[in-house]
């Protein structure tokens, strides 16, 4: 049974995700169709990208992930069809797939047919791609050539030989803030020495935890979530609302 997944930021009170799904149901009815999340933030493409990037390798090879994020049906606005690792992804050309996957080769990439009158367009561009891939036509054949990506470019930790400054790049469920720092770069620049994490005005933490309850409830730590990213949080608190931290605020390791 082939397996489409759905990420968008249509939210679970319109009738745009059901619609969708109806369309792809139509078009490939033997489709197991799974929802990864609709909730994304409105436009927010950096969010929709930790979400996939976290998501999509752990599903099965031939796996199709429609991704409906800021299709902002401007002039000139187009959706494109991609392939990684035996996967296959169609999204609007927005920045979120180089956001997603840094380079992909242009023998990956196509161009989807696009009627630019239609309304709600992504609804049959996406259901007509999912059947040409499903029903196991060659992606080459999908569409032309796409012309270079739109890009967008992730902000990157800073380094310096006795601190990390990081940038929080989301918000999670249980309002953990997780921020740009990634263990393997923590491991490389702390070199076993102790640190200091700075955020906002509020005290410094000073260890790092393994788990959630390390400390006691209510107070505040931080950890390498399973993403393997840095993560600050409170014990059984939402640590972003408690803590005044929002997208984008700076966060600094000072090694000692």
């Amino acid at each position: 049974m082939p397996i489409i997944t759905f990420t968008s930021d249509f939210g679970d009170s319109d009738y745009y995700a059901g619609a969708l799904k109806g369309a792809l149901l139509r078009a490939c009815p033997d489709a197991r169709l799974v929802d990864i999340t609709h909730r994304i933030a409105p436009f927010d493409i950096t969010q929709a990208a930790y979400v996939l990037r976290n998501t999509w390798p752990e599903f099965p090879e031939g796996t199709l992930h429609c991704i409906g994020v800021n299709c902002v049906y401007g002039q000139g606005f187009r959706f494109i069809a991609a392939r990684r690792n035996g996967h296959f992804f169609l999204a609007p050309d927005n920045g979120l797939l180089t956001l997603l996957f840094g380079s992909l080769d242009p023998l990956d990439v196509r161009l989807l047919p696009t009627n630019a009158e239609q309304y709600f367009a992504v609804k049959s561009v996406f259901a007509s791609a999912a059947e040409h891939l499903l029903q196991g036509r060659p992606f080459e054949t999908l569409g032309e050539y796409a012309p270079p990506l739109l890009e967008r470019i992730s902000i990157q930790p800073v380094i310096t030989p006795s601190r990390i400054r990081g940038t929080i790049i989301h918000i999670d469920n249980f309002d953990n803030a997780v921020v740009n720092i990634r263990r393997d770069l923590f491991e490389r620049e702390a070199q076993n020495r102790t640190f200091s994490l700075y955020f906002k005005r509020n005290d410094p933490i000073t260890r790092l935890s393994s788990n959630y309850c390390d400390v006691p409830v209510g107070e505040p730590l931080c950890l390498f979530n399973s993403a393997g990213y840095l993560e600050i949080a409170i014990n059984m608190g939402r640590a972003a609302t408690l803590l005044g931290l929002k997208l984008e605020d700076v966060v600094e390791l000072e090694f000692e």
